[in-house]
C-alpha cells in the first residue's frame, strides 16, 4: 500500500521516499518524516513532544505543523492567513478527519476545522509512487453565510529534517540572461524568491532543491520540489531560531486577497517534491521523467522546425514565406512556422495585436495557400500568436478599451507598445476562445508559439466581480481556461509556451504545452549554460533550442547545430543568405539529429561536466534501456597550454559492453564511467558521439 494509515498517522511511500505525518498534542498534523523508505512501518519515528520555551515562544511556535494557520504565540511563516466577516484575523484550525482512496495515485486528505468558525481546510496528498513524488495542495471552504477574505493561501509547507546547515539551490536571471543556478547555505531567518510579474518570470523560478552542503551531480542527498502554477508565486525556506528548516511554497501573498464567500471553495495549485540519495542529476531525471507524463505529446517525438522571424521580420508574405520555406523543406525541416507580423494591420510592432485574423493587404487570398503550398513541401504549418496582449492600434481596443488591465484614474503604461488583456474577464476569454477556435478550425494548424512580452503594470480591474486584487488569480485561471479549451478541441496542435523567452516556464503550464522557449538569448556559448539551468526541472523534450545568426565573431554551424541538438531543434535565419555548402551541413546534421533525437527527448540527461562555471563542457542522454546514448562535448575557449579534462561517462549498463564512436576499444559500462575518456577539441570547437551498446 502507497499509504500507511494507523491511529490518525500516515506513511506515504513511494518506490524509494517516504513522507510521514500525524496528528500530534496539539490536534494539528505534524511532520515526521521525508526521506528514503524504510523496511517496515514500525522504523518510522513517533511524533516528536514539542513545549513551550520559557514566555516568548509558545508550543505552536515549535510546532513542525504540516499547515500552520496564523494564529496564537507562533512567529513563523504561516500557510493560511484569512480575515473573518467580524474582523478576527487568525485562524484556529484542528483535526476534524481523513480519509485514503487508492488507485493509480493514491490520495490522502486530511480534513482541518476552524475551532469557532465556518470554515474547513483539505489538505490533500497525493502520492506519484513510479516517480519518488508527493503532491500536495490545500483546499479552503468558507462554510458559513458570510464572506472571508484570503490574504495569504499557500500550497505546501516542506519540512527537512531537524539540524544542520542546508545549502538552498535555485534559480535567478533577468530576460536573455535567464535559468543562472545558485548555490547558497541558508542562514537564520527567511530567503524569499518570488515573482510579482503576473507571470513565471525571468528573475526566478518556483524550483528549489535542498541539501546539507555536499550533495553533487551524481551522490548526496537531495530535498526538491516545483510550484504548479504561472502566475505571481513565492517561496520562502525559513531557518528557525531553534534549527528547524522549512519551505513554504505557493500564491504570492504580495497584493493578494481572494473575497470567498459562503459556500465556495478556493484550491490552491499543487507542489510536487522529492527526495534523492544521488544528487541533483538524479533529482533532475525524476522531474524530467514526470514531466513527460503530464505533457499532451510527451511519448511524441517533436519535429525539427524552421521559425521564419529571423528571415524577413515584419516583411512577411506569401512570397517572402514560401522563399524560406523551401529552403528549410530541402534541409529535413518538418514543421515551418510563420512568426509576427502575418495578421490584421501587422506592419510594425504598434498596431494589429489582438485582431487575429490574415492581413488582407499582405495575405489577399488569406493564409490557406501558404499553408497548402508549405504542406506539399512535406512540412506542417505552424503559426505565431499573442493572445493575452493587444495593441491600443487595433481593432479589438477600439471596440473594447475596457478590456484592458488598468486603473481607471491613471496613465496605462504601454511596454512594447501593448496593454494587457484582462483574461480574468469571462468576456475577454469567450471572444479569444471564438476567435482562435475559427482560425484553428479553418487552417491547417498543427503548431502553435504562443507569446507573451510584457509584464503587469497598473494592476488594476475596476469592475471586478470580488475583490479587486483577486486579478493575479482569476487572470492565470482565465489563461488556463483559454488555453486548455483549444487544446482539448485542437488535439493535433503542439503548444509552445514563450514569454520573451524564459518568462513563463513551469509546471502549471504542462497541461497544456509540449515545448518552452527557453530565452530569446541564442547565442551558442550563451546558452550552454542556459540551458543547464533549464534541465534543472524540465526535460529536453520540452526545451525548443535555435541555430540561429546570433553572436559576433560567429561560432561554426556545427556548434551551432550541437547545442540545439541537445533539445527540440529548430532554425531561425535567413536562409536565403546561407551558402550551398552551409544548406549542405545543416542538411547532415538535421539528419543526424533526427537519428538520435530519440535518446535525447525521451532518455535519461547527465551533466558530465558544467557550462556555467568552465569553458568545457559535457552533457550525455542514454535511452531508457541504456542500448543507446549520445554525449555531446564543447570547448568555449580555454588558453593554450590547455589539459582538458576526462569526461566519466554515467546511466550505462555497468556489465554491458560498449563501442564510442571515434574510440577503437570496446569496454564495459563500468569501465568507460570509471576510467573517463579523453575528447581533444580545439577552442569554439564541438562534437557529438554515439554510444552503442555491443551484444
Amino acid at each position: 500500500m502507497p499509504i500507511l494509515v494507523r491511529d490518525n498517522y500516515w506513511i506515504l511511500e513511494t518506490e524509494h521516499t517516504a513522507y510521514a505525518c500525524g496528528v500530534g498534542a496539539q490536534g494539528l498534523p505534524e511532520h515526521v518524516y521525508w526521506g528514503a523508505r524504510l523496511p517496515f512501518a514500525g522504523d518510522y519515528p513517533a511524533i516528536a513532544q514539542t513545549g513551550d520555551w520559557a514566555s516568548f515562544s509558545g508550543a505552536a511556535h515549535m510546532l513542525p505543523a504540516e499547515y500552520p494557520a496564523y494564529a496564537g504565540p507562533s512567529y513563523t511563516e504561516p500557510c493560511l492567513k484569512l480575515t473573518n466577516a467580524d474582523g478576527v484575523r487568525d485562524t484556529v484550525l484542528r483535526f476534524a478527519g481523513a480519509t485514503v482512496s487508492d488507485g493509480a495515485t493514491p490520495e490522502l486528505r486530511v480534513t482541518l476545522r476552524d475551532a469557532d468558525y465556518p470554515l474547513t481546510v483539505t489538505l490533500g496528498y497525493r502520492v506519484h509512487e513510479a516517480h519518488d513524488l508527493i503532491e500536495r495542495w490545500a483546499e479552503i471552504a468558507n462554510m458559513g453565510d458570510a464572506p472571508v477574505t484570503l490574504e495569504r493561501a499557500w500550497s505546501a509547507l516542506w519540512h527537512l529534517p531537524w539540524g544542520g546547515e542546508y545549502r538552498l539551490s535555485h534559480l535567478f536571471g533577468r530576460w536573455f540572461e535567464e535559468w543562472q543556478i545558485r548555490r547558497e547555505v541558508l542562514q537564520p531567518g527567511v530567503k524569499v524568491k518570488e515573482s510579482r510579474r503576473i507571470t513565471t518570470s525571468h528573475t526566478a523560478n518556483p524550483w528549489f532543491a535542498l541539501d546539507r552542503g555536499a550533495a553533487g551531480e551524481e551522490q548526496g542527498e537531495v530535498w526538491f520540489g516545483v510550484l504548479a502554477w504561472s502566475g505571481n508565486w513565492k517561496l520562502a525556506a525559513e531557518v528557525t531560531e531553534y534549527g528547524a528548516t522549512r519551505v513554504g511554497i505557493g500564491l504570492n501573498d504580495w497584493d493578494f486577497a481572494w473575497r470567498l464567500n459562503p459556500g465556495e471553495t478556493f484550491t490552491t495549485p499543487a507542489s510536487i517534491a522529492g527526495y534523492t540519495v544521488d544528487g541533483f542529476g538524479a533529482a533532475s531525471r525524476t522531474l524530467h521523467d514526470y514531466a513527460r507524463t503530464r505533457l499532451p505529446h510527451g511519448k511524441t517525438l517533436h519535429p525539427v522546425l524552421y521559425n521564419s522571424w529571423e528571415a524577413v521580420f515584419f516583411d512577411v508574405n506569401e512570397a517572402s514565406q514560401m522563399a524560406v520555406a523551401e529552403r528549410a523543406a530541402q534541409m529535413g525541416v518538418e514543421l515551418f512556422v510563420m512568426d509576427d507580423g502575418w495578421f490584421h494591420g501587422r506592419t510594425v510592432d504598434n498596431a494589429g495585436l489582438g485582431d487575429w485574423w490574415p492581413d488582407e493587404v499582405k495575405f489577399p487570398n488569406g493564409i490557406k495557400p501558404l499553408i497548402a503550398r508549405v504542406n506539399a513541401l512535406g512540412m506542417d504549418f505552424g503559426l505565431w500568436l499573442e493572445p493575452e496582449m493587444v495593441n491600443p492600434d487595433s481593432e479589438l481596443y477600439r471596440a473594447h478599451p475596457d478590456w484592458v488591465i488598468h486603473f481607471p484614474t491613471r496613465a496605462r503604461s504601454e511596454m512594447r507598445n501593448q496593454l494587457i488583456l484582462n483574461l480574468g474577464r469571462a468576456d475577454v476569454q469567450e471572444y479569444l476562445i471564438d476567435l482562435l477556435d475559427r482560425l484553428l478550425g479553418e487552417h491547417n494548424i498543427t503548431f502553435i508559439k504562443w507569446d507573451m512580452n510584457r509584464n503587469v503594470s497598473e494592476p488594476g480591474w475596476p469592475d471586478a466581480p470580488g475583490d479587486a486584487r483577486e486579478l493575479w488569480v482569476r487572470y492565470v485561471e482565465g489563461v488556463y481556461h483559454v488555453w486548455s479549451t483549444l487544446a482539448q478541441r485542437h488535439p493535433q496542435v503542439l503548444w509552445q509556451s514563450c514569454s520573451g523567452g524564459g518568462g513563463r516556464v513551469d509546471y502549471g503550464m504542462l497541461r497544456m504545452v509540449d515545448q518552452f522557449w527557453v530565452s530569446d538569448n541564442t547565442e551558442a556559448t550563451a546558452r550552454l549554460g542556459i540551458q543547464e539551468g533549464f534541465s534543472q526541472l524540465m526535460p529536453a523534450i520540452t526545451m525548443e533550442s535555435q541555430v540561429t545568426h546570433m553572436g559576433r565573431p560567429l561560432l561554426s554551424l556545427p556548434f551551432r547545430f550541437h547545442v540545439s541538438m541537445m533539445g527540440v531543434l529548430g532554425i531561425s535565419d535567413d536562409l536565403l543568405k546561407w551558402a550551398e555548402s552551409d544548406l549542405a551541413t545543416g542538411a547532415e546534421l538535421i539528419a543526424l539529429y533526427k537519428e538520435i533525437r530519440p535518446i535525447v527527448q525521451l532518455g535519461d540527461q547527465y551533466r558530465l561536466l558544467p557550462a556555467q562555471s568552465q569553458d568545457f563542457t559535457a552533457v550525455q542522454y542514454v535511452s531508457k534501456d541504456k542500448a543507446e546514448s549520445v554525449l555531446f562535448a564543447f570547448r568555449v575557449h580555454i588558453p593554450e597550454p590547455a589539459r582538458i579534462p576526462p569526461v566519466f561517462l554515467r546511466g550505462l549498463d555497468r556489465d554491458a559492453r560498449y563501442a564510442i564512436e571515434g574510440f577503437d576499444e570496446v569496454r564495459s559500462g563500468q569501465a568507460w564511467m570509471n576510467l573517463g575518456l579523453r575528447i581533444d577539441l580545439k577552442n569554439g570547437e564541438s562534437t557529438v558521439r554515439r554510444i552503442t551498446k555491443i551484444g
